[in-house]
């Protein structure tokens, strides 16, 4: 137990140094606030939001209880490809898990993760997923969960970059949600991963405390387990926090319509138009376009597709799509 909470500090220690990277409130006037962008009209619409927005003589003030911002996560603040970072989790766990299931060698899904082919588990459902999340997920309190996750993410490398998963955060994204909260903004994390999960690390990664994680959530049950009052996971799905859920989610924990989302696919599409359809006005899509700092991907994959119908309504409702390569100076912070 005491190295297990050695190793975790010292993983917590790197996660501070990346939130610590981005520059502090507070800062210098004239500092710029979003230095790892470029130049242009897409970080102007950033600053221009939270310039009008912290402005009382504006029309376009917020007043400062309003002032709530929401961002996807994987393909929004950090890598998704070539599989979500939780799915990984979930990979490891059924490889883990299979001496105590001889059975999964012959059932699927479990019966392809045991092949390690990823190109046939990026074709998964959801439904596919809800039946390993249940298998690998459940059955543990809570706080056992977060320690299983604990420990995998302090060893777990992604395939391509050989580096932990935390150190793959965007810079950038970083960078807009420390000037967010500088300019008194709530900012939530609103994804499609699991909220157990994304509250383990996000706080450390992000500076966004687990009350602000909105996320697919499991049922859980309150019990008492050697004394202890504890709750534990269930199989039953709670939330899916992904295209109409991601409102219904903002709605049921929050209470306020956002003013500002930030996406990426066709995931996060209800979500903005939630938001824009209160006193939203900032509206903004990652879009995967760099193939040497990461991916370049769109309409066809299977991972955070960005859909044709997605470009167009973008278009059409004047939201703002984040060219990685043309607006991005760096992606993460150990680029040079």
């Amino acid at each position: 137990m005491r190295a297990r909470s050695c190793q975790w500090a010292a993983v917590s220690a790197v996660f501070s140094c990346l939130i610590l990277a981005v520059p502090a409130a507070g800062q210098p006037d004239g500092a710029d606030p979003l230095p790892s962008w470029s130049d242009g009209a897409t970080k102007r619409a950033v600053l221009d939001f939270v310039r009008a927005a912290t402005d009382k003589a504006s029309p376009q003030y917020v007043p400062p209880a309003e002032r709530i911002a929401t961002f996807d996560q994987d393909g929004t603040l950090w890598v998704e490809q070539p599989l979500y970072t939780q799915v990984m989790f979930a990979l490891d766990r059924v490889k883990a898990l299979t001496p105590k299931h001889p059975e999964w060698k012959d059932k699927e899904p479990f019966k392809t993760i045991l092949t390690g082919d990823h190109e046939v588990m990026a074709k998964f459902t959801i439904q596919d997923f809800e039946v390993i999340l249940a298998e690998t997920h459940s059955g543990m309190t809570i706080d056992e969960f977060h320690a299983l996750v604990k420990d995998w993410l302090a060893t777990a490398e992604h395939p391509r970059f050989k580096r932990p998963y935390t150190e793959l955060v965007y810079q950038t994204m970083l960078e807009v949600m420390r000037h967010l909260r500088a300019n008194g903004f709530k900012t939530y994390i609103v994804t499609g991963g699991g909220q157990e999960f994304v509250r383990v690390y996000a706080e450390a990664v992000y500076g966004v405390p687990p009350e602000q994680v909105i996320g697919t959530a499991a049922q859980t049950k309150y019990e008492s387990r050697d004394g202890k009052s504890v709750l534990v996971k269930r199989p039953e799905v709670l939330l899916i926090d992904d295209k109409g859920g991601k409102p219904e989610g903002i709605n049921f924990v929050i209470g306020r319509r956002p003013v500002a989302a930030f996406g990426n696919s066709d995931g996060d599409r209800e979500m903005l138009e939630y938001a824009q359809g209160g006193s939203g006005r900032l509206m903004m899509l990652v879009h995967h376009d760099d193939a040497r700092r990461e991916y370049a991907y769109g309409p066809k994959s299977k991972i955070g597709a960005f859909s044709d119908g997605l470009t167009a309504e973008a278009t059409k409702r004047g939201w703002t799509v984040i060219s990685m390569k043309n607006d991005w100076k760096r992606s993460f912070s150990f680029e040079q």
